[in-house]
């Protein structure tokens, strides 16, 4: 397999898009000189473009959880913007974090290929563009991670079928996804039984089929929340702890909506809240050590992850369309745990430490809305990620970056246009 977006030499940063340019929030994530030398380059570009750059002496930014966090960082540390405001009323989580938001709910995983589907090319390569995106965002973030774990909880993913009916599935999936030009050898591999049981020992040996992406991996999302606060707040963005109810209301030049699916009342955009279930367990004394990296599975036809987490695991996720619902139900959580068991016998020992559950904000092609409003200047649309919030997270400030200097962004943003329903 061959690789379309062909890695610079530290072997991360995307290359030039098919027309030769730049994708320009590739430099949004230079941590120190980089930063600004990055800024001048989209300066330029804008005005040998033709455009004038679009700056703003107030950015307000809609939505304080993940996507809106690192859209005023990146905003505010390049200095695009006299003021950024960041507009959150919940700061239910410590340190000020909306804990009512997904990504506190989230396993943090960053899986474009153990979540490739076939037909869903738009949404594999923009998952794809992200993912080569995060070592430079991991790497700008590190001076602001709070002591304790890091961010980065897992360097590679294990991916399985448990029967027959699975297994076709997962072959299916993971052919397609090998055939893309986005994919390389380094990201997807078919695995023996034998070799999972080496890199897996804890594992029960029920696999069908397996696959391996040592490309992927998770970040721990709650780490990474007070890492982006921590950044924020260093950068002197300051939050209004108040809802918006409309955007007519909001005083600034420019606007960041990352309101996840209270986008829909306010943009009338597309977008509905889709519940997940997860569990947080604890290892106790004596108990088998987790799978060393991030485990996905299809149990019986029900999708599950394991992704490990400073002692212990994170275990999900159902997925209901059930409006605005948040509580955690009997059900839900007997078949994680159950199909939990399947694959990591030894959890039964664990302690369950939480059971929570969040609204993912969905959209009806899988995509997000990524890019400037065709009716109103001032906004620009980050939000509608679904399941993939924190996994799109670099590649949503590459595209809000762009749309703010008036210049193109990613080409695999441009699928995520958010007037493609309108267009037809």
């Amino acid at each position: 397999m061959t690789s379309r977006a062909a890695a610079d030499d530290d072997g991360h940063r995307p290359a030039a898009d098919d027309d030769g340019h730049r994708p320009a929030a590739d430099d949004g994530f230079r941590p120190g000189a980089g930063a600004g030398a990055g800024a001048a380059a989209v300066a330029r570009e804008a005005a040998d473009n033709g455009i004038a750059r679009i700056g703003a002496r107030r950015l307000a930014v809609i939505g304080g959880s993940v996507i809106g966090l690192a859209c005023a960082w990146s905003a505010a540390r390049t200095k695009l913007a006299t003021e950024v405001v960041i507009y959150e009323p919940d700061e239910s989580g410590p340190d000020g974090v909306p804990a009512a938001a997904a990504a506190w709910v989230a396993g943090g995983m960053l899986a474009p290929f153990s979540e490739a589907w076939p037909g869903e090319e738009a949404v594999f390569a923009l998952g794809v563009d992200s993912l080569r995106r995060w070592p430079d965002m991991l790497d700008a973030l590190e001076p602001y991670v709070p002591p304790g774990p890091p961010v980065r909880t897992g360097t590679h993913t294990h991916m399985l079928a448990v029967d027959e009916a699975d297994a076709r599935d997962l072959d299916m999936a993971m052919e397609w996804a090998a055939r893309q030009p986005d994919s390389t050898d380094a990201d997807l591999r078919r695995i023996t039984r034998r070799e999972l049981r080496e890199a897996e020992p804890s594992l029960a040996r029920v696999a069908r089929a397996a696959y391996r992406m040592d490309s992927e991996g998770a970040v721990d999302n709650r780490v990474l929340l007070a890492a982006l606060t921590r950044a924020c707040r260093a950068e002197g963005v300051r939050w209004v702890r108040s809802a918006v109810t409309s955007l007519d209301d909001v005083d600034a030049d420019r606007i960041v909506l990352a309101a996840g699916s209270g986008s829909a009342e306010l943009a009338g955009l597309p977008v509905r809240p889709v519940k997940g279930e997860v569990l947080r367990l604890r290892a106790r004394p004596g108990c088998e050590d987790p799978p060393r990296g991030v485990v996905r599975a299809f149990v019986r036809g029900r999708p599950l992850y394991l992704v490990p987490r400073d002692g212990g695991l994170v275990v999900g996720a159902t997925q209901y369309e059930h409006g605005d619902d948040r509580q955690v139900t009997v059900a839900g959580v007997r078949d994680l745990l159950a199909d939990a068991e399947t694959i990591f016998p030894g959890i039964g020992e664990y302690e369950l430490a939480e059971a929570i559950a969040g609204l993912r904000p969905m959209s009806p092609d899988n995509l997000p809305f990524l890019g400037a409003d065709p009716t109103d200047p001032r906004v620009i649309h980050a939000t509608g990620h679904g399941r993939n919030g924190i996994a799109l997270t670099p590649v949503t400030v590459a595209a809000v970056w762009a749309a703010l200097h008036a210049v193109r962004g990613p080409a695999a943003a441009r699928a995520a246009a958010p007037d493609r329903f309108a267009r037809g």
